[in-house]
């Protein structure tokens, strides 16, 4: 169902978030970052208000900086979702979840637990949630169903999966754009701990970075100098899942609970906050 049927305009995909129209050019589509909000699978029925504009002004500022081909064509869009949508270029999308881990975290503090490993990958003893890995590290995750949670997979379940030439395309692109962002991070003192990337390709067979891009729905920011005295301040949604998991008393096999406010606030705030730390602009 569209958030935005006054476009006027044909859905041809409403996601998790991110909802795509069918622009009179066949090549372009309008991407609108509505403020939607999932966790464990589910969208929330409590929206955050100003979360679409975040997710796309952060995703402008990082495609300036990354010197790859982006889908993105203008910003010129129509007054309703004016600085929440962009016009981009229709792709060829690759159904994987380009993953890149520069610490240890999340699922990967699952399995490394288990096995000492993070997608297959072997990793040294003695680490613990939130250590930085000797190299950063390419996870891979298959693209799931709607409603259904990515899969984790290894190198060689990739390689299967689109080719051994473009295994290593998104590998090496992956990782030299997260190397690019960490670097950046480290100078507004924000640790980038993980992010995950999506790539299509054109019809000429060109790579392009694609969909939203190092923001904090699909990256984990850690506040540097919180680190350094062994706390994960986070500045993504990790705040409102830890919420839902450990204090709200929900029961994970029945609908999400509504959002308190106070919870609804201080996740936009954070938003905000990498959003002005990266960027040195007020939103």
């Amino acid at each position: 169902m569209s958030q935005y049927s006054d476009l006027g305009l044909p859905l041809i995909n409403a996601g998790k978030v991110r909802e795509l129209y069918q622009l009179p050019d066949p090549e372009r589509m309008l991407m609108v970052a509505t403020d939607n909000v999932s966790a464990f699978d589910y969208i929330l029925d409590t929206k955050i208000p100003g979360k679409g504009k975040v997710l796309t002004q952060l995703s402008l500022w990082w495609f300036e900086q990354i010197p790859m081909a982006n889908h993105l064509i203008s910003t010129d869009v129509p007054e309703l979702v004016e600085g929440r949508a962009m016009v981009v270029e229709k792709l060829q999308m690759i159904p994987v979840e380009a993953v890149v881990r520069g610490y240890l975290t999340g699922s990967g503090w699952v399995e490394y637990q288990a096995s000492k490993t993070v997608c297959g990958i072997p990793l040294p003893d003695g680490l613990n949630d939130g250590s930085k890995l000797p190299a950063p590290i390419f996870t891979p995750a298959a693209k799931a169903e709607y409603g259904e949670h990515d899969e984790n997979i290894s190198y060689g379940q990739l390689v299967e999966l689109v080719g051994e030439k473009t295994a290593a395309e998104l590998r090496d692109a992956s990782i030299s754009i997260y190397k690019l962002a960490a670097a950046k991070c480290e100078e507004k003192g924000l640790i980038l701990a993980d992010t995950k990337f999506e790539f299509g390709r054109r019809e000429d067979g060109t790579l392009v970075l694609a969909d939203e891009v190092l923001t904090p729905d699909s990256s984990r920011y850690w506040d540097a100098e919180d680190y350094a005295a062994g706390k994960l301040k986070s500045f993504d949604k990790q705040y409102l899942r830890d919420w839902l998991s450990k204090d709200s008393g929900w029961d994970k096999n029945s609908t999400p609970p509504p959002l308190p406010e106070e919870i609804v606030t201080a996740t936009i705030n954070r938003y905000r906050d990498a959003y002005s730390r990266l960027t040195g602009r007020v939103l």
